[in-house]
């Protein structure tokens, strides 16, 4: 395999590697549970006089909730269906040595 070959192979999969570590999927599934961590913390802490603007309702606990349940599904459906590789290039688009 000459140096060409090998440097392209080598760029193709760090390519698919960078693709599969910036999924979407992962940067909302991440920033929602580590937020709903946060927002449901703050809803089990919450004071009477807190629960008193909102006429009883936690609003901090169900959202919290929300965000959290949100978040662990974008992050289980990364796991259950992955970002699949970009295909190789076809015969005739590789460089020739």
């Amino acid at each position: 395999m000459s140096d060409v070959q090998r440097e392209v192979s080598e760029l193709e999969r760090k390519s698919a590697t960078a693709a599969r570590l910036f999924d979407i999927r992962r940067i909302i599934g991440g920033l929602f549970t580590i937020y709903g961590i946060i927002v449901t913390v703050a809803g089990l802490t919450a004071s009477d006089a807190d629960l008193d603007k909102a006429v009883g309702v936690n609003v901090n606990l169900w959202t919290g909730l929300g965000m959290l349940a949100l978040g662990v599904f974008f992050l289980v459906w990364l796991k259950l269906r992955p970002t699949a590789p970009p295909p190789p290039p076809a015969a005739e688009d590789r460089p020739r040595p």
